[in-house]
């Protein structure tokens, strides 16, 4: 290949490929990550590494690189995803990767192809080098981050015993952000019998089942969610944030359902989740036959101790500890024994949104800050 001239060029290639997530944006003719995970992979070759792709799902890969020099040495890990959420409502052209004003736009170029260019710019610039160092070094793209994770949990599922720390890629400020919320979406289905709404007593109206069942369950558990509080993170939350139910005025719905949206604390993960509160809700009420749950989507809750040395050594170099809201990869590395963190340029304010950036001077600051992160192993 061809390789870029700077990261800022790296970037726009990484934007030029669409690789929106297909979970997430039906009917938008979503590529899905395999082009991209090629293109990463062909730029991890040219760095020297060694580069596999695994199959997660049809089409789908995740893609490695390893570094020459590694063997039998603890191995220390890059991962930053590549597949980005959908384009609908954006105001500018999302795959163009315009440069204005000292500013690259484009979907992904917050989250999170900044931060896998500034990645792979260190990896490139200290290719050579890398052999000496203490650890083993590693690149992972991993698939389907935006979408249920499956990238991250097979990699873990296979590979966690392999690294000793793992730094993902999210838009941070180049913070160290090492504790996070863990979120589970529950779905809450009351079923009836539908007929004409000029006779509802011939029917079973599934709305009228569910919703009366609503406020008593929310106001239990947010009694019960007050135990499980983490001096780190706070108090785990539940919301209720979608009702559906019914398809016409004129018909007796058959079918009524809520989500509720639980943000679980390690404490409350460890215990059951939400899951575990709601079904003792439901069994208490002697109404668990009648109301059906099902998990939408679900992450894990991060918590890497402070002390671990990959945390040092990022803190070495000015790296500030911090926790975040969201989640991401790193949780489902911890779930598995891999101490993993999340840093990378750019502000989480700048993702999702109608005309995504991240700025040509965050981005180089993110190569200057992997490059002195990966030096400390030298």
């Amino acid at each position: 290949m061809k390789l870029p001239d700077s990261p800022a060029s790296l970037l726009q290639e990484l934007i030029q490929i669409p690789s929106v997530n297909p979970d997430g944006a039906p009917g938008q003719n979503a590529t899905g990550e395999k082009i991209c995970a090629e293109w990463v992979g062909d730029f991890l070759e040219a760095c020297g590494a060694e580069v596999t792709y695994e199959k997660v799902l049809p089409d789908r890969p995740n893609v490695q690189g390893r570094f020459p020099g590694g063997e039998n040495k603890p191995g220390l890990l890059f991962a930053p995803h590549t597949d980005t959420v959908s384009v609908k409502g954006m105001t500018i052209d999302p795959f163009a990767a315009e440069i204005k004003e000292g500013k690259i736009y484009g979907r992904g170029a917050s989250d999170t192809k900044g931060t896998m260019a500034a990645m792979l710019w260190a990896l490139y610039q200290l290719r050579e080098e890398i052999p000496r160092y203490s650890h083993a070094v590693s690149f992972v793209g991993f698939m389907g981050e935006e979408a249920g994770q499956p990238g991250s949990k097979h990699f873990a599922e296979h590979h966690a015993n392999e690294f000793e720390f793992a730094v993902v890629g999210e838009p941070t400020s180049l913070d160290t952000v090492y504790a996070s919320k863990g979120c589970v979406w529950l779905e809450l289905t009351a079923r009836g019998v539908s007929c004409h709404g000029s006779t509802p007593e011939r029917g079973d109206n599934a709305i009228r089942k569910l919703i009366p069942l609503l406020p008593p369950l929310l106001q239990t558990l947010e009694e019960q969610l007050s135990g499980f509080a983490d001096e780190t993170l706070g108090l785990p939350t539940v919301s209720l944030g979608k009702i559906s139910g019914g398809t016409s005025p004129n018909i007796v719905p058959a079918q009524c359902s809520a989500i509720l949206d639980f943000r679980e604390t390690p404490a409350l993960h460890k215990a059951g989740g939400g899951r575990k509160l709601l079904d003792d809700f439901l069994h208490q009420a002697g109404i668990e036959k009648e109301i059906e749950v099902s998990v939408v989507g679900d992450s894990v809750p991060l918590f890497t101790d402070p002390g671990t040395d990959g945390i040092q050594r990022l803190q070495s170099i000015g790296s500030s500890l911090t926790t975040a809201p969201w989640f991401c990869d790193a949780g489902r590395l911890g779930e598995k024994g891999l101490p993993a963190v999340a840093c990378g340029p750019g502000n989480i304010a700048q993702a999702h949104t109608k005309d995504e950036f991240l700025s040509i001077q965050d981005l180089n600051a993110g190569v200057d800050f992997y490059t002195d992160f990966l030096r400390t192993y030298l």
